[in-house]
């Protein structure tokens, strides 16, 4: 799942949505250095797992000083993992849906620098696809994080 590569596999999408979606106003290396106490926490981001989660895995996870202890964020991830069900179901993957919504490779930058990514903070693909969450449930994944999300993928 690291930067610049492309990403099929279901649970390491749905992990980097979901890391993407407690990012949101944080540091990225705030994160990442508790990657391990998230994926314990989220039974190692398996989509099915955290969809059923409930009630008292929310309080667990808000008790869990090992992660973002934020009950928005929380819900959201449980939320979205319940939608993303719905989209394997659909689709017969996660990873279906989000490269349907690839950007056409004349659309993207020809070099790939820190300037560049600082530039990036939108396109209509990404654009497309948060309102497309959006609008099935999809909670917490701004246009930015779609947007941000690529990168990682290998878009």
């Amino acid at each position: 799942m690291e930067w610049g590569r492309p990403v099929a596999d279901d649970r390491r999408l749905f992990e980097k949505l979901c890391l993407e979606g407690f990012q949101a106003g944080l540091s990225w290396l705030t994160i990442l250095r508790k990657r391990e106490n998230f994926r314990r926490a989220f039974a190692g981001f398996d989509i099915q797992a955290v969809a059923r989660f409930g009630d008292p895995d929310v309080d667990r996870l808000l008790a869990d000083a090992g992660i973002v202890r934020n009950r928005a964020k929380v819900q959201a991830t449980i939320g979205n993992a319940r939608r993303c069900t719905e989209l394997i179901d659909e689709l017969g993957s996660l990873a279906a849906y989000v490269w349907r919504f690839e950007p056409d490779a004349r659309s993207r930058p020809a070099v790939v620098d820190h300037a560049t990514l600082l530039q990036l903070t939108g396109s209509p693909e990404s654009t497309a696809m948060s309102k497309d969450l959006a609008a099935a449930g999809g909670r917490s994944w701004a246009r930015r994080p779609c947007t941000r999300s690529w990168r990682p993928w290998g878009w």
